[in-house]
């Protein structure tokens, strides 16, 4: 009768731990599908951003539209969906490119969990802070929910060093400095000119504008960025002209020659000059503007 040769001790298969996949045949199939959706819903909506105009179903002065052209619809001067596009062709390329079984696990998860917390704090900020819900962020957050979804399914078996919570407290740590960062961020608290805007100050900047005031200014005038700081997040509407365009040492720009404009910053209102910070209370009362609460407004329109 024969007996069955024993395996030494070091050549024994370890059944609690089976090696992990070394790399992956195919694509990622369904991440890859995922991805290429993502793309294209958050493709749609960064070009309907920078062409000025409305999604499908999503007219002026709708739930939607209030969230498409809120304060947290741009992140540096870039529509927040292109960053949903970034992430979503990140995703793509991980799937398609990516072959090693545990970097693509590693990759996918993180990218995935980033983009489901960034997600889920903007639909957060739509429901609870603007008090309306956009279809196509919603469905976005779907989309990057599954793809987590999926990614946490596939995980190879025999990752080294893997535990569920302790995987998940080290990358949802990563996830939740990013999201803290953006609300920090977008709240103004890093920086004044990123925070949300102030009603009267975005009405005077526009006010100004329509009166045809003139802001003459240089870049490397810190007066002028002073007059800039007193209009926080709304700067960008003001009336401002660079005189400057090259640099301290380059030549004045044209419209600032024929404005005889020599010391900054010079303010033109109503056909008068000001070499100096104007605080935006003179500026209101040199340009005329009359403000109205808004919900002074509403008040006052009612029968």
């Amino acid at each position: 009768m024969s007996r069955k040769r024993k395996r030494p001790r070091g050549l024994q298969k370890d059944r609690r731990a089976p090696a992990p996949r070394r790399n992956r045949k195919l694509p990622n199939r369904p991440l890859l599908v995922l991805a290429l959706l993502g793309m294209a819903l958050s493709g749609y909506l960064s070009a309907n951003s920078w062409f000025g105009s409305h999604a499908a179903y999503c007219g002026a002065g709708s739930n939607c539209d209030l969230v498409q052209t809120s304060h947290w619809s741009t992140l540096f001067g870039l529509p927040i969906a292109a960053f949903g596009f970034l992430t979503y062709a990140a995703l793509g390329f991980i799937a398609l490119q990516v072959r090693k079984a545990v970097l693509h696990f590693s990759y996918a998860w993180i990218v995935a969990l980033v983009g489901l917390g960034v997600s889920l704090y903007l639909t957060a900020i739509s429901l609870f802070v603007l008090e309306a819900a956009c279809l196509y962020c919603l469905a976005s957050l779907g989309l990057m929910a599954t793809c987590f979804a999926v990614v946490a399914r596939q995980r190879p078996e025999g990752v080294p060093g893997f535990t569920s919570p302790g995987w998940l407290a080290q990358t949802g740590a990563v996830a939740i400095l990013i999201v803290v960062g953006l609300h920090l961020y977008k709240s103004g608290v890093i920086t004044s000119a990123a925070g949300p805007e102030s009603p009267y100050l975005k009405a005077l900047a526009l006010h100004l504008e329509a009166v045809d005031a003139k802001f003459y200014g240089a870049s490397w005038c810190p007066h002028c960025r002073e007059q800039k700081d007193l209009f926080t997040a709304s700067a960008s509407r003001l009336p401002y002209i660079e005189c400057s365009p090259q640099g301290r040492s380059g030549p004045t720009a044209r419209a600032c020659a024929a404005a005889e404009v020599e010391d900054f910053p010079t303010w033109v209102i109503a056909g008068k000059r000001y070499v100096r910070v104007l605080q935006p209370e003179a500026l209101a009362r040199y340009s005329g503007f009359e403000w109205t609460p808004p919900a002074t407004a509403s008040a006052a329109s009612d029968p």
